[in-house]
């Protein structure tokens, strides 16, 4: 009995000897070797969102597609024409990817709409958020935007918008958002998700850390935020620190808190605003960039967009002006210190583990 004892003892602890002790488990993990296995180029990648304004897969996206190879593509009203053109244009761009992709649409329901001027797809349309009252009606709303992304083959939504709605003179947000109520529209952008999540389509909960109190629209300037910490986590934050441990996604704003961060860098490229998501309301998935070809970041090149996002905790850069140079820019900021491979892992392993439970080849 005693030597059962010994060998059984033995044998225990070299197993524990020779097991690979990760950062991200106590085992070997598959999605680590997954990221391992991948180029320097395919990891930057993972990273990029990107987007095409016409409605074909035509040699210019063809060469995109197959150079960049993206992590994901995200459709907007100048790619949907008819049903078949668009399905066809899809599953092109889905069959050209090795690693699944996330094939995403800003698909809010009200006058966020893209697919209003298709002619051969009817669909039930989306009222605008803030007609949206109680939790069920929001979960059915989830529901609906699912079938119609579902039926596009389409499998992420940039929504819901859970930006407290608290300024009248906010014509970007207004009927977009749930409400001046935090925690209203913290439960009804939750249920919202939960709809598009039973049904498979990944959400991404927007625009951290608040877009309801500005009175500019990022795509055309940078909105000032003018609240310190205390006062956004007693009335903005509270819907994202409602939704950080079950949000896959958020997507980070091009908004400026000076307050907090004492300058007008965009919330989006502030390691200060990304550590506040992460430390103070302990969300710990997928972060993406609002479009990084948005007005908002006009004092930026493109190269300082890229490190300065990285390096601030972005795991996704949604629409780079040029993901082939995004590319090059990217792997210039490696050699040059400027960000590291670390930074860039960390971030596909995010990226992959999503894909893994949401996607399928």
């Amino acid at each position: 009995m005693r030597k059962i004892l010994i060998t059984l003892l033995i044998t225990l602890s070299t197993a524990f000897i020779t097991t690979k002790v990760t950062k991200y488990n106590i085992t070997e993990d598959k999605i680590e070797t997954q990221v391992a296995k991948l180029t320097l180029d395919e990891k930057i990648g993972q990273m990029l969102i990107i987007d095409y304004r016409k409605d074909k897969v035509d040699q210019k996206l063809n060469n995109i597609l197959t150079t960049v190879k993206p992590g994901g593509f995200i459709f907007f009203s100048e790619n949907i024409t008819t049903y078949k053109k668009t399905t066809t244009m899809i599953n092109s761009i889905k069959d050209s990817a090795t690693i699944p992709m996330f094939l995403g649409i800003d698909e809010e329901g009200g006058r966020i709409d893209r697919f209003k001027d298709i002619k051969d797809y009817s669909y039930e349309k989306i009222p605008p958020m803030s007609e949206i009252k109680d939790e069920q009606t929001a979960y059915k709303a989830g529901t609906k935007i699912a079938k119609i992304l579902k039926d596009f083959n389409l499998n992420m939504d940039f929504a819901p918008v859970i930006d407290v709605y608290s300024n009248p003179n906010n014509k970007v947000i207004g009927n977009r958002s749930f409400g001046s109520d935090p925690y209203l529209v913290a439960k009804l952008g939750t249920s919202l998700a939960q709809g598009l999540k039973d049904n498979n389509i990944i959400p991404v909960f927007k625009h951290y850390p608040g877009h309801g109190n500005t009175k500019t629209d990022s795509h055309l300037a940078l909105p000032i935020v003018n609240k310190t910490k205390e006062e956004l986590l007693k009335s903005d934050l509270i819907p994202f620190k409602e939704v950080a441990n079950n949000a896959e996604a958020i997507m980070v704003g091009h908004l400026a808190v000076p307050k907090i961060t004492n300058n007008n860098i965009p919330a989006s490229l502030s390691k200060t605003m990304i550590n506040i998501l992460t430390q103070d309301l302990n969300f710990n998935n997928l972060i993406i960039t609002d479009a990084l070809n948005m007005k908002a970041l006009d004092n930026y090149t493109d190269k300082e967009k890229y490190e300065l996002a990285i390096n601030a905790g972005a795991n996704i850069l949604l629409m780079p002006n040029d993901p082939i140079k995004a590319i090059e820019l990217i792997k210039q900021s490696l050699k040059e210190k400027k960000i590291s491979e670390e930074q860039i892992n960390n971030s596909v392993y995010k990226i992959l583990k999503t894909k893994n439970k949401y996607l399928k080849n």
